[in-house]
């Protein structure tokens, strides 16, 4: 797994692209816009500007164009639609075998899908190989692959960069195979999923944040580097902070593509998560408010793993953690986005309330259960 890099907490309003096959699709025109129009502005459309220099940055804009094509024929054929009851997402073809990678929350409880290939020739059975909604990722398998699937190759996620161009690939709204693009807007966010009937919520380490749009039906999809890599699994849109759930305009997230193979390479060997390498205290906990309801004051302790990290430390259930090294804790989401931000093994002191009375304890993270 990696490190949490320079990236930070956020706490957005958040929205998992996944759709419901029975919601309506209105589309609209965008008015004046041409696959040239960008190039014209930029090569000449002024008093100054010479043939020469027209001819140079025409050539640019062509080849940047033919990288982004030759990306698209690289990279599409391995992106499928998955339909899991009446949700519709994305995948991406991980293995010669049938193994497509996708996130927890596309596929929800279900253990038979069916998977489209890009072509949309061709519906596929598949079935779970496993699921693990802490990390939003999981593994389906196609019973009876077709020859010549083509899987995708995955980036080193350590090279990512921000300002690298991106397109993020899948079928947003049911409309299969669809491409945008944008660049990496950030590295190494933590970002907290929304809790759903169907879901808690669970906090993300390292994710890559993106221009490009991820849309309804993105969701397990593929965000991809003009190398043809996969950088990462598209998961993640930003909803508007005024609550009225419209999404924010080029705010998407995606999970790295080295958390995706160290999972994926584990569900398909072992059938389960062995090694999930991020950092735990061995708690549950849950947010602790003042008498009035309306403060946020610390995590509290539910429940302490017997022999785990917290126990070893002496800290109790009915302690309220404040503070995890230099960094206060208000919530419990707050104390889950600061432990994706560490790793096993690191020591921490952590502060805490018991009776009324401050107190610190050094502590060795141990690893997030991983089934």
């Amino acid at each position: 797994m990696e490190s949490a890099g320079s990236g930070t907490s956020r706490s957005l309003p958040l929205r998992r692209p996944c759709l419901v096959l029975t919601v309506g699709l209105v589309l609209a025109a965008a008015a004046g816009c041409s696959s040239g129009s960008s190039s014209n502005a930029a090569n000449g459309w002024n008093s100054g500007g010479s043939s020469s220099a027209t001819a140079a940055a025409s050539g640019a804009g062509n080849d940047l164009q033919t990288d982004y094509q030759n990306t698209v024929k690289a990279v599409l054929p391995s992106v499928v639609q998955i339909t899991a009851g009446e949700s519709l997402g994305s995948g991406i073809v991980y293995d010669s075998k049938g193994d497509v990678v996708t996130n927890a929350h596309v596929i929800g409880t279900g253990h038979s899908f069916k998977v489209t290939l890009a072509d949309s020739s061709t519906t596929l059975d598949a079935t779970l190989v496993y699921s693990y909604p802490t990390s939003d990722l999981a593994v389906i398998k196609l019973t009876n692959p077709p020859s010549g699937i083509r899987p995708a190759v995955f980036a080193d996620s350590s090279k990512v960069a921000v300002g690298q161009i991106v397109l993020a690939m899948g079928n947003p709204l049911g409309l299969e195979s669809s491409v945008t693009q944008g660049i990496v807007s950030a590295v190494g966010r933590t970002v907290s999923e929304p809790s759903t009937a169907e879901s808690p919520g669970v906090t993300i380490p390292n994710m890559v944040q993106t221009s490009a749009a991820i849309n309804p039906g993105n969701s397990g999809g593929a965000l991809v580097n003009l190398a043809d890599q996969i950088v990462g699994i598209n998961t993640l849109a930003a909803t508007s902070a005024s609550g009225s759930g419209a999404q924010a305009p080029g705010i998407g997230f995606a999970i790295p593509a080295s958390a995706v193979v160290s999972l994926a390479d584990q569900m398909i060997k072992d059938g389960k998560v062995t090694n999930s390498g991020r950092a735990a205290l061995g708690i549950t906990s849950r947010t602790v408010l003042t008498s009035g309801g309306d403060t946020e004051t610390g995590a509290g302790v539910v429940s302490v793993t017997s022999g785990g990290p917290a126990d070893r430390a002496g800290i109790q259930a009915g302690d309220v953690i404040t503070k995890v090294g230099g960094t206060t804790i208000a919530s419990s989401n707050e104390l889950s986005e600061v432990l994706a931000g560490l790793q096993p093994g690191q020591q921490v002191q952590v502060t805490y309330l018991r009776s009324g009375q401050t107190k610190t304890a050094n502590v060795t993270l141990g690893t997030l259960a991983a089934s």
